[in-house]
């Protein structure tokens, strides 16, 4: 569906950000007999509201063209964001003083990877998650799970059965909902009258900055600031009092949000000091979203040279991580089976298929010890310091890592 209406403030949407052409849904990858079928691609432009500053889709599949039963992101397998998250629920569990007697609920709860950690430190919780496969894992790691997409409606029939929480999680959601207010709407329902949400996402800052415009995908209708999220809160009777910067996906932020009239969190000054340093890089100005396109275009190329030499010379050229995150850089970059022999992924649930519109297949870690390859391109270059790691030994061949965000970079 086309949006020429801004999906936070309504206003028309007029200028580009950045258009990557065509792509098909980054995670739907091709299973072992639909080789001979063809796949859909969607236009993949993202636009900014000049009115609210909200970075968005113009253009995308509904949500159910994503999340489903056979949905192939599980959080588990990387061990630094297990890391993050059993960090996370530690310092929450300090801050806000959780115990058996409170309750906490995770959006977008994928297989338990976080809530896992609540459960074995006592503190009840509950998974709101809308693909059945991790909903089904998260449960057999005994965090209690429902199948639900979050909005209004499910907060209001939560509420209705008595379900409120003390801490409301939210990470990496707000940019996969289509309707971010209907979203935002159903927090305060199911928050308790002090309790806290939490919030993370990569910041549209920091994107820009580092050039991380393979984050743009079908899944992700939004690409978020604080500037552009005080409205939406705003609008649903929430206030941000607190606020962190993280190193994850290339740079996130954590939001601390609470009722309006919360007597028990006090609005810190990093929430101030935050819309003051994003209105300073241009956030609130045309011209630094219009610009950056000209550094998506040089990035390409550059990994065109780059991938065109090394197969002159005759190397082998393999990627590590079939990340979403791969597949629109691949696939906006055309880089196919004739650059890269094949992609491998410790997730099982992807191992045996092949990439989406690029038909690179996706294979076990071990195969990399088997071929040997030249060059690996870590695509989810967001944790290459765990994927490099992990792979030394590639370098008793010779082999090098590719890094391609936010520029191409070969590490020995």
């Amino acid at each position: 569906m086309t949006h020429t209406l801004c999906r936070s403030c309504g206003a028309k949407l007029e200028h580009s950000f950045c258009d990557l052409g065509l792509s098909p849904i980054s995670n739907a990858f091709i299973k072992p007999g639909q080789e001979q079928f063809g796949e859909m691609f969607y236009p993949l432009a993202a636009l900014v509201c000049d009115q609210c500053w909200l970075v968005q889709l113009n253009d995308s599949p509904k949500s159910d063209a994503h999340f489903h039963d056979d949905y192939v992101y599980f959080s588990s397998f990387s061990e630094s964001w297990l890391e993050h998250a059993r960090r996370y629920v530690a310092d929450t569990t300090a801050r806000f003083g959780l115990n058996a007697q409170s309750q906490v609920i995770e959006l977008a709860s994928n297989d338990g990877y976080l809530l896992q950690y609540f459960v074995q430190t006592g503190v009840p919780c509950l998974g709101i998650e809308p693909t059945a496969n991790t909903a089904q894992a998260a449960r057999e790691r005994g965090v209690p799970t429902r199948e639900a997409f979050f909005g209004r409606a499910t907060a209001e029939n939560l509420r209705s059965e008595g379900i409120t929480t003390d801490l409301l999680i939210g990470n990496n959601v707000l940019a996969h909902v289509p309707d971010i207010n209907d979203f935002v709407a159903g927090m305060p329902v199911v928050l308790k009258p002090e309790g806290v949400i939490t919030l993370e996402f990569p910041h549209l800052l920091r994107l820009i900055a580092g050039n991380q415009f393979d984050t743009i995908y079908h899944e992700h209708y939004g690409y978020l600031s604080l500037t552009a999220l005080l409205p939406v809160f705003a609008r649903a009777g929430l206030r941000v009092f607190d606020v962190a910067a993280l190193g994850t996906h290339g740079g996130s932020l954590r939001l601390y949000i609470c009722h309006e009239n919360s007597a028990s969190h006090s609005t810190r000054p990093s929430v101030a000091a935050l819309v003051d340093e994003e209105r300073t890089a241009g956030l609130t100005t045309l011209d630094t979203y219009t610009a950056f396109a000209d550094q998506v275009r040089a990035t390409k190329l550059a990994l065109l040279d780059f991938m065109v030499q090394a197969k002159r010379e005759g190397k082998r050229i393999a990627a590590y991580g079939a990340a979403a995150k791969g597949n629109t850089l691949l696939n906006y970059c055309g880089i196919g089976r004739d650059f890269i022999d094949f992609v491998v992924d410790r997730n099982p649930t992807k191992q045996g298929r092949l990439l989406p519109g690029t038909r690179i297949p996706v294979v076990a870690p071990e195969t990399i010890q088997a071929r040997q390859p030249d060059y690996l391109l870590i695509l989810p270059w967001n944790i290459k310091d765990e994927i490099m790691r992990q792979n030394t030994a590639i370098r008793a061949w010779g082999g090098q890592f590719v890094i391609p965000i936010p520029h191409v970079e070969i590490v020995s």
